[in-house]
């Protein structure tokens, strides 16, 4: 008779919530100013990075470095060598996913920590610094919100099948026609914006949202690991545009797909709706 193990992560999840807590101290250190911004090159564009990122990053980084010397490290703030690669198990860390919210003031953004193993993703944490509300999950034990002095709670994501009636999770910044034509397309009649992956999952973790749709191919590993997580052990979906799943500690760091998060139930109404907008748009899925 074979008998199946289950892995524990225990000592991994506790290592990611100190950490997430730890490192949220020190960003909202730096949170009421004043907050100088300086721009880091990517291969597609400029992006604002604070001192409050670096610190943050280096917090988790080293701690993780110590705690799990064989595993791998993807962080945001931190040079990707690749040897990342040959790791069975690597983290990823956004170490402040939301950094135009920490600038401009209106507490949209996280600490985000995940570990992938084997390219699956086994450890998600999303910590709100501003408000203490912790997203946490571990594979195969759902996912459990946290807020201060309540006892932790388990989550599940809405049954919602019928698009028209969902209520979207969308961005705060500048929307795009194409955007906004799939909103028009898809019926949404309702919306919240918010800043920061991380938090916009929430959103749909905690039923104030159905979905949330992000066109743009900007968004990395980093961004979208411990969401990941954090969604689909709620009973909800995290694909690319076009249904198919996310790929993990492989050499290209960006989403080059967009992303599409869901209840889960509607998912696939959603990729199919989308299929004809995409090829108006000429996009056609990258490999």
């Amino acid at each position: 008779m074979s008998v199946i193990q289950t892995v524990s992560y225990d000592r991994e999840l506790s290592v990611a919530v100190d950490l997430a807590r730890e490192a949220g101290a020190a960003i909202l250190e730096f949170y009421d100013g004043p907050i100088e911004v300086l721009q880091k090159y990517s291969a597609n564009d400029f992006e604002p990075v604070t001192h409050a990122d670096r610190v943050a990053n280096q917090i988790i980084v080293d701690r993780l470095e110590r705690e799990f010397p064989n595993d791998g490290i993807l962080a945001e703030e931190s040079i990707d060598t690749e040897h990342r690669l040959d790791k069975a198990r690597v983290w990823m860390v956004d170490p402040l996913d939301g950094t135009n919210g920490f600038i401009d003031g209106n507490g949209d953004f996280a600490v985000q920590i995940g570990l992938v193993e084997e390219g699956v993703c086994v450890v998600g944490v999303v910590y709100q610094p501003l408000t203490g509300v912790m997203y946490r999950a571990v594979l195969g034990g759902g996912t459990w919100i946290e807020r201060p002095e309540l006892e932790p709670e388990k989550a599940s994501v809405s049954n919602n099948q019928d698009i028209g009636s969902m209520r979207l999770a969308a961005s705060r910044s500048h929307r795009s026609p194409r955007m906004n034509k799939v909103v028009s397309t898809l019926g949404f009649q309702d919306e919240v914006q918010r800043g920061s992956v991380g938090i916009k999952i929430g959103l749909i973790v905690e039923r104030q949202c159905d979905a949330y749709i992000h066109l743009s191919p900007r968004t990395k590993q980093w961004d979208t690991c411990a969401p990941q997580l954090i969604l689909t052990e709620a009973g909800g979906r995290l694909s690319d545009l076009f249904g198919e799943a996310l790929s993990y500690n492989v050499r290209e760091i960006q989403n080059l797909n967009g992303l599409l998060a869901s209840n889960g139930v509607a998912h696939e109404q959603l990729v199919e709706t989308l299929a004809p907008l995409l090829k108006e748009f000429g996009r056609t899925p990258v490999a």
